[in-house]
């Protein structure tokens, strides 16, 4: 399977005092703002980082459900919570945060499903980054 999805960014003016949007082609983001305060300090709006995490954290779950769903288990929940690291001018970590309810599954196969969901989900593999897991069952 091969498809593309777009997003497009706009900013205007210099990189600490500019501000600028962002649009996906779903339009869930839609003139989206962003500036330096949203990404390096607590402003309003969105940053890069951030949509990092989201997208990995989203990958996992549904890469992890797939995998689930091949070993003949249907979650009833998975949360997961992805933590970006930005250190030096590099994204250097993305820790994956996951506390599951998986009705009849042994936590020895839980371990291992969640590590195969976190070494092939696409975003994993496209990002350079350390990546770590803690994985709960509940």
């Amino acid at each position: 399977m091969k498809f593309n999805r777009r997003a497009s960014a706009h900013w205007m003016g210099s990189g600490m005092e500019g501000k600028g949007t962002l649009t996906t082609q779903s339009t869930t983001l839609n003139n989206t703002q962003y500036s330096f305060k949203s990404r390096f300090e607590e402003g309003v709006g969105t940053n890069p980082e951030e949509l990092i995490a989201a997208a990995h954290s989203g990958c996992f779950a549904m890469k992890l459900s797939f995998l689930l769903g091949d070993a003949g288990f249907t979650p009833d929940d998975l949360n997961v919570e992805a933590k970006v690291t930005f250190e030096d001018g590099a994204i250097t970590e993305s820790h994956l945060d996951l506390k599951a309810k998986i009705p009849g599954i042994t936590n020895e196969a839980f371990q291992k499903i969640a590590a195969e969901a976190k070494a092939t989900c696409p975003i994993s593999k496209s990002i350079t980054a350390a990546i770590s897991l803690t994985a709960i069952l509940v």
